[in-house]
């Protein structure tokens, strides 16, 4: 006798994996948060992945965004909110009852990060290139790092010349 494996929904197996992928895909995308304190709002029917980088001189967001023209994105920055929507449309010259697999998200998202007093919200730059929207943010002058130039001499003269002007003032006070 043969051991055989006991799988419920053996004749819609198929419909199942579609089901529990799409399952899967809706909770990831639902869990899924900036782990930082920038992040505002994350609303719309998918959410694109980020990456935010900082450096001494900029903050940068590059924001995974494959398939969507430039002219279905918009940046805008309020106050200290910077927020960026953007549409995938339907590609809908195909049937949709023709396709076997829709895996790829459509519609709407609206991302939102609240920026650091640091950034400089009037010098800000938006490129896209290969599905990828990076986002420059520059920081203003007074938060980029200064180099301190160490004089030589200096601090070690300074302690003797108050010696000198303080013993200068003493032979005059007891003169008088």
């Amino acid at each position: 006798m043969a051991i055989t494996r006991f799988v419920p929904f053996r004749g819609s197996l198929s419909d199942m994996t579609v089901l529990q992928n799409r399952l899967n895909s809706i909770f990831s995308d639902f869990g899924r948060t900036f782990e930082g304190e920038t992040e505002a709002l994350s609303t719309g029917n998918f959410v694109p992945a980020v990456d935010v980088y900082e450096d001494s001189q900029k903050v940068l967001l590059k924001l995974e965004v494959p398939g969507i023209r430039t002219e279905d994105l918009d940046i805008r920055v309020e106050g200290r909110t910077l927020t960026v929507r953007g549409e995938r449309k339907f590609e809908s010259e195909e049937k949709e009852e023709n396709f076997h697999r829709i895996e790829r998200r459509y519609g709407s998202f609206v991302r939102s990060f609240t920026l650091p007093a640091t950034v400089d919200t009037d010098s800000i730059d938006a490129q896209s290139a290969d599905g990828v929207l990076t986002i420059s943010l520059t920081k203003k002058e007074e938060a980029k790092p200064k180099q301190i130039t160490v004089k030589a001499g200096s601090v070690a003269q300074a302690p003797k010349q108050v010696e000198a002007q303080t013993a200068g003032a003493r032979k005059a006070d007891s003169q008088k």
